[in-house]
């Protein structure tokens, strides 16, 4: 493994208004480690996932910080797509429009929303986006519109989209979301197959549940900061989980999943 890590954040605070979202974050996740960063609404999580997708930037601050992703601390965004793919609810929102799936997925080249007059679609791209369809058993909604899809469909077509890079891992914001248990338990499956394949996953999550068995490592993250982090077995446990969202809980492991009562 690449001693250099895929993401590295040292000392990093975000405020956005008066609030203090981020509050000194120091966190590295290795090239091809799969992690799960949980924690309660609020907790952090996301304005992490926009950290690393360059949608937000820490705040200035006299104490020495730095971000940086691959060693590198700044990136031109299309460069950075080859590395990180991201599949998160802005991208949901965005990409649910009257677009075919083929469309969706074919404008992941462009880092756009559909593709434009002026878009160059290669027949190297248009192959790509039908063989990464194809690997996400997606072929079917090439033709449909995302805006009549179900969520769960979408949501594969958001993930090819972000696969058509080959990305070194992808990173997901709250997968499941609105997905009912069918579509829950597809997804989860993709996941898995995708860390099989050697894509690094870096999932961001309240549900427990959404921690496939190839996860090793998790993140817990309360208030701002990180609250616990280590190998799964050690973390995910009674005591701490239900510090984390202030309820009693118990933590039951079954078939690789954790599960909380």
């Amino acid at each position: 493994m690449n001693h250099i890590p895929l993401i590295e954040l040292h000392n990093v605070t975000v405020q956005r208004g008066e609030r203090i979202v981020l509050d000194g974050v120091s966190l590295s996740i290795a090239q091809g480690e799969h992690a799960a960063i949980l924690g309660p609404n609020g907790s952090g999580k996301s304005t992490l996932i926009k950290l690393i997708s360059r949608e937000l930037y820490p705040r200035l601050k006299e104490e020495p910080w730095s971000l940086r992703i691959l060693g590198q601390e700044r990136w031109r965004l299309f460069d950075l797509r080859n590395h990180l793919g991201i599949v998160s609810h802005d991208w949901m929102q965005m990409c649910t429009r009257p677009y075919s799936g083929h469309e969706i997925v074919l404008s992941g080249f462009f880092g756009s929303v559909g593709v434009w007059p002026y878009h160059e679609v290669t027949a190297e791209m248009e192959a790509k986006a039908r063989a990464t369809m194809e690997r996400l058993e997606i072929s079917h909604l090439a033709e449909r519109l995302t805006n009549e899809m179900s969520s769960g469909e979408a949501r594969r077509i958001l993930i090819a989209r972000a696969l058509v890079h080959d990305p070194q891992a992808l990173v997901l914001d709250e997968p499941t979301n609105s997905l009912d248990l069918h579509a829950t338990h597809e997804l989860r499956e993709i996941l898995r197959r995708l860390a099989g394949e050697g894509i690094g996953i870096i999932l961001v999550t309240h549900h427990l549940p959404d921690i496939i068995p190839e996860i090793g490592r998790v993140v817990l993250m309360r208030s701002g900061r990180i609250f616990c982090d280590g190998p799964k077995e050690r973390v995910l446990h009674d005591v701490a989980l239900s510090e984390l969202f202030g309820v009693p809980v118990e933590v039951v492991e079954k078939g690789g999943y954790y599960h909380v009562f």
